[in-house]
């Protein structure tokens, strides 16, 4: 990709992979669950009619929305009335699949609106990395696995696919630097749409005290299942090289930095935060069954969702390309194929955030 170039969070071309790959996106989500439920039962209700409103930064296809959303919900409604309006604003990308969405919503029998007749959903199409909502609107909102995209590469990666493996110091120095600059961006805009006393809870990537990114075993299957492509004829080495993954892990320190030296920054402040390694789901359930096809393949699946057609827009013609179809089968096949034959547990790390909107005499 070329320097500069903008950067969208990727959707699969079949949503149906990114429902299907979620499962590892729980990941660390039963701590989060009840971290959101604790927010929701002590943040300021408006008067009805007014209605409270919930956003959820980052949607996707909102399979990942719909635990956390009515859990929120099944709090709300223990302080206020049963027909007092509840308004979910669903956020994403322009590029994002909204129809699945919407199907989702409508459809899956743990959607929000199935089980809570006065709440209503909206989407809006516009990066979270500037203001989508009216200020001072939100009473609660919930972001997942989400914000570790940056908003645009900022430069190449001549060494790897992921900035946090390379061993190029003006790409990493280039990478730290844009996502500061996102987060900052990120929690600004977020500071401007909370109603005081509104609280944001989000769940992203992380790395460790050591600078751990994680996913070790994945990459090495990756970069190896790619060198075969290359091999085979079926993309170039100048097409590899394009191939990047803009997403970024940070340590605490980096999350706290836009606070200091106060620790509140439009009117927000840092309330919990917590970076842990959460559980490899595929791997627990290996261990179990000990079926190494099963584990290689949802391994493969969920790179097929969540990365994958951002290292097809690197072919020469783009996600469009007529190669596209056979580079997604075939790289999933080679992924999940490296992974079956030496299954090793993935190291997660993950943050836990709660950001809260002070008045401003406080």
């Amino acid at each position: 990709m070329p320097e500069s170039s903008i950067v969208v969070r990727p959707e699969p071309p079949d949503s149906g992979y990114y429902t299907a790959s979620s499962r590892l996106q729980a990941a660390g989500l039963t701590r989060a669950l009840a971290i959101f439920e604790e927010a929701a039962a002590v943040v300021p209700l408006p008067t009805p009619p007014n209605p409270i409103v919930i956003a959820d930064y980052g949607a996707a296809t909102a399979h990942n929305s719909l635990l956390p959303i009515c859990a929120a919900i099944t709090v709300l409604r223990k302080r206020t009335r049963h027909d007092h309006s509840i308004y979910v604003a669903h956020t994403d990308v322009p590029e994002n699949d909204f129809t699945a969405m919407f199907q989702t919503l409508a459809e899956d029998p743990d959607s929000y609106l199935a089980k809570d007749p006065a709440s209503f959903a909206s989407a809006v199409g516009r990066s979270f990395y500037q203001q989508i909502l009216p200020s001072s609107s939100v009473n609660l909102g919930w972001s997942s696995w989400a914000i570790q995209w940056l908003s645009r590469v900022p430069a190449p990666i001549p060494d790897h696919i992921q900035v946090a493996y390379s061993g190029d110091e003006t790409a990493r120095a280039k990478y730290a630097k844009q996502a500061a600059h996102d987060w900052h961006e990120f929690i600004a805009f977020r500071g401007r749409e909370l109603c005081p006393g509104g609280r944001l809870v989000v769940m992203t990537m992380a790395v460790d005290d050591d600078g751990e990114f994680g996913y070790r075993p994945l990459f090495a299957a990756l970069l190896d299942a790619l060198d075969e492509l290359k091999g085979a004829g079926l993309v170039t080495e100048e097409e590899i090289h394009r191939m990047c993954i803009p997403v970024v892990g940070r340590k605490a320190s980096d999350f706290f930095t836009p606070f200091a030296p106060s620790g509140r920054f439009e009117q927000l402040e840092i309330d919990h935060l917590e970076v842990f390694n959460a559980e490899d789901r595929f791997w627990s359930q290996y261990k179990v069954d000990r079926d190494e096809k099963v584990f290689g393949a949802q391994w493969g699946s969920f790179l097929r969702a969540s990365v994958f057609p951002t290292l097809a827009g690197a072919l020469d013609e783009g996600i469009g390309d007529t190669r596209t179809t056979q580079f997604l089968d075939r790289l999933e096949k080679g992924v999940a194929e490296r992974l079956a034959a030496a299954p090793e547990q993935m190291q997660i790390p993950l943050a836990h955030l709660v950001l809260i909107k002070r008045r401003r005499n406080r």
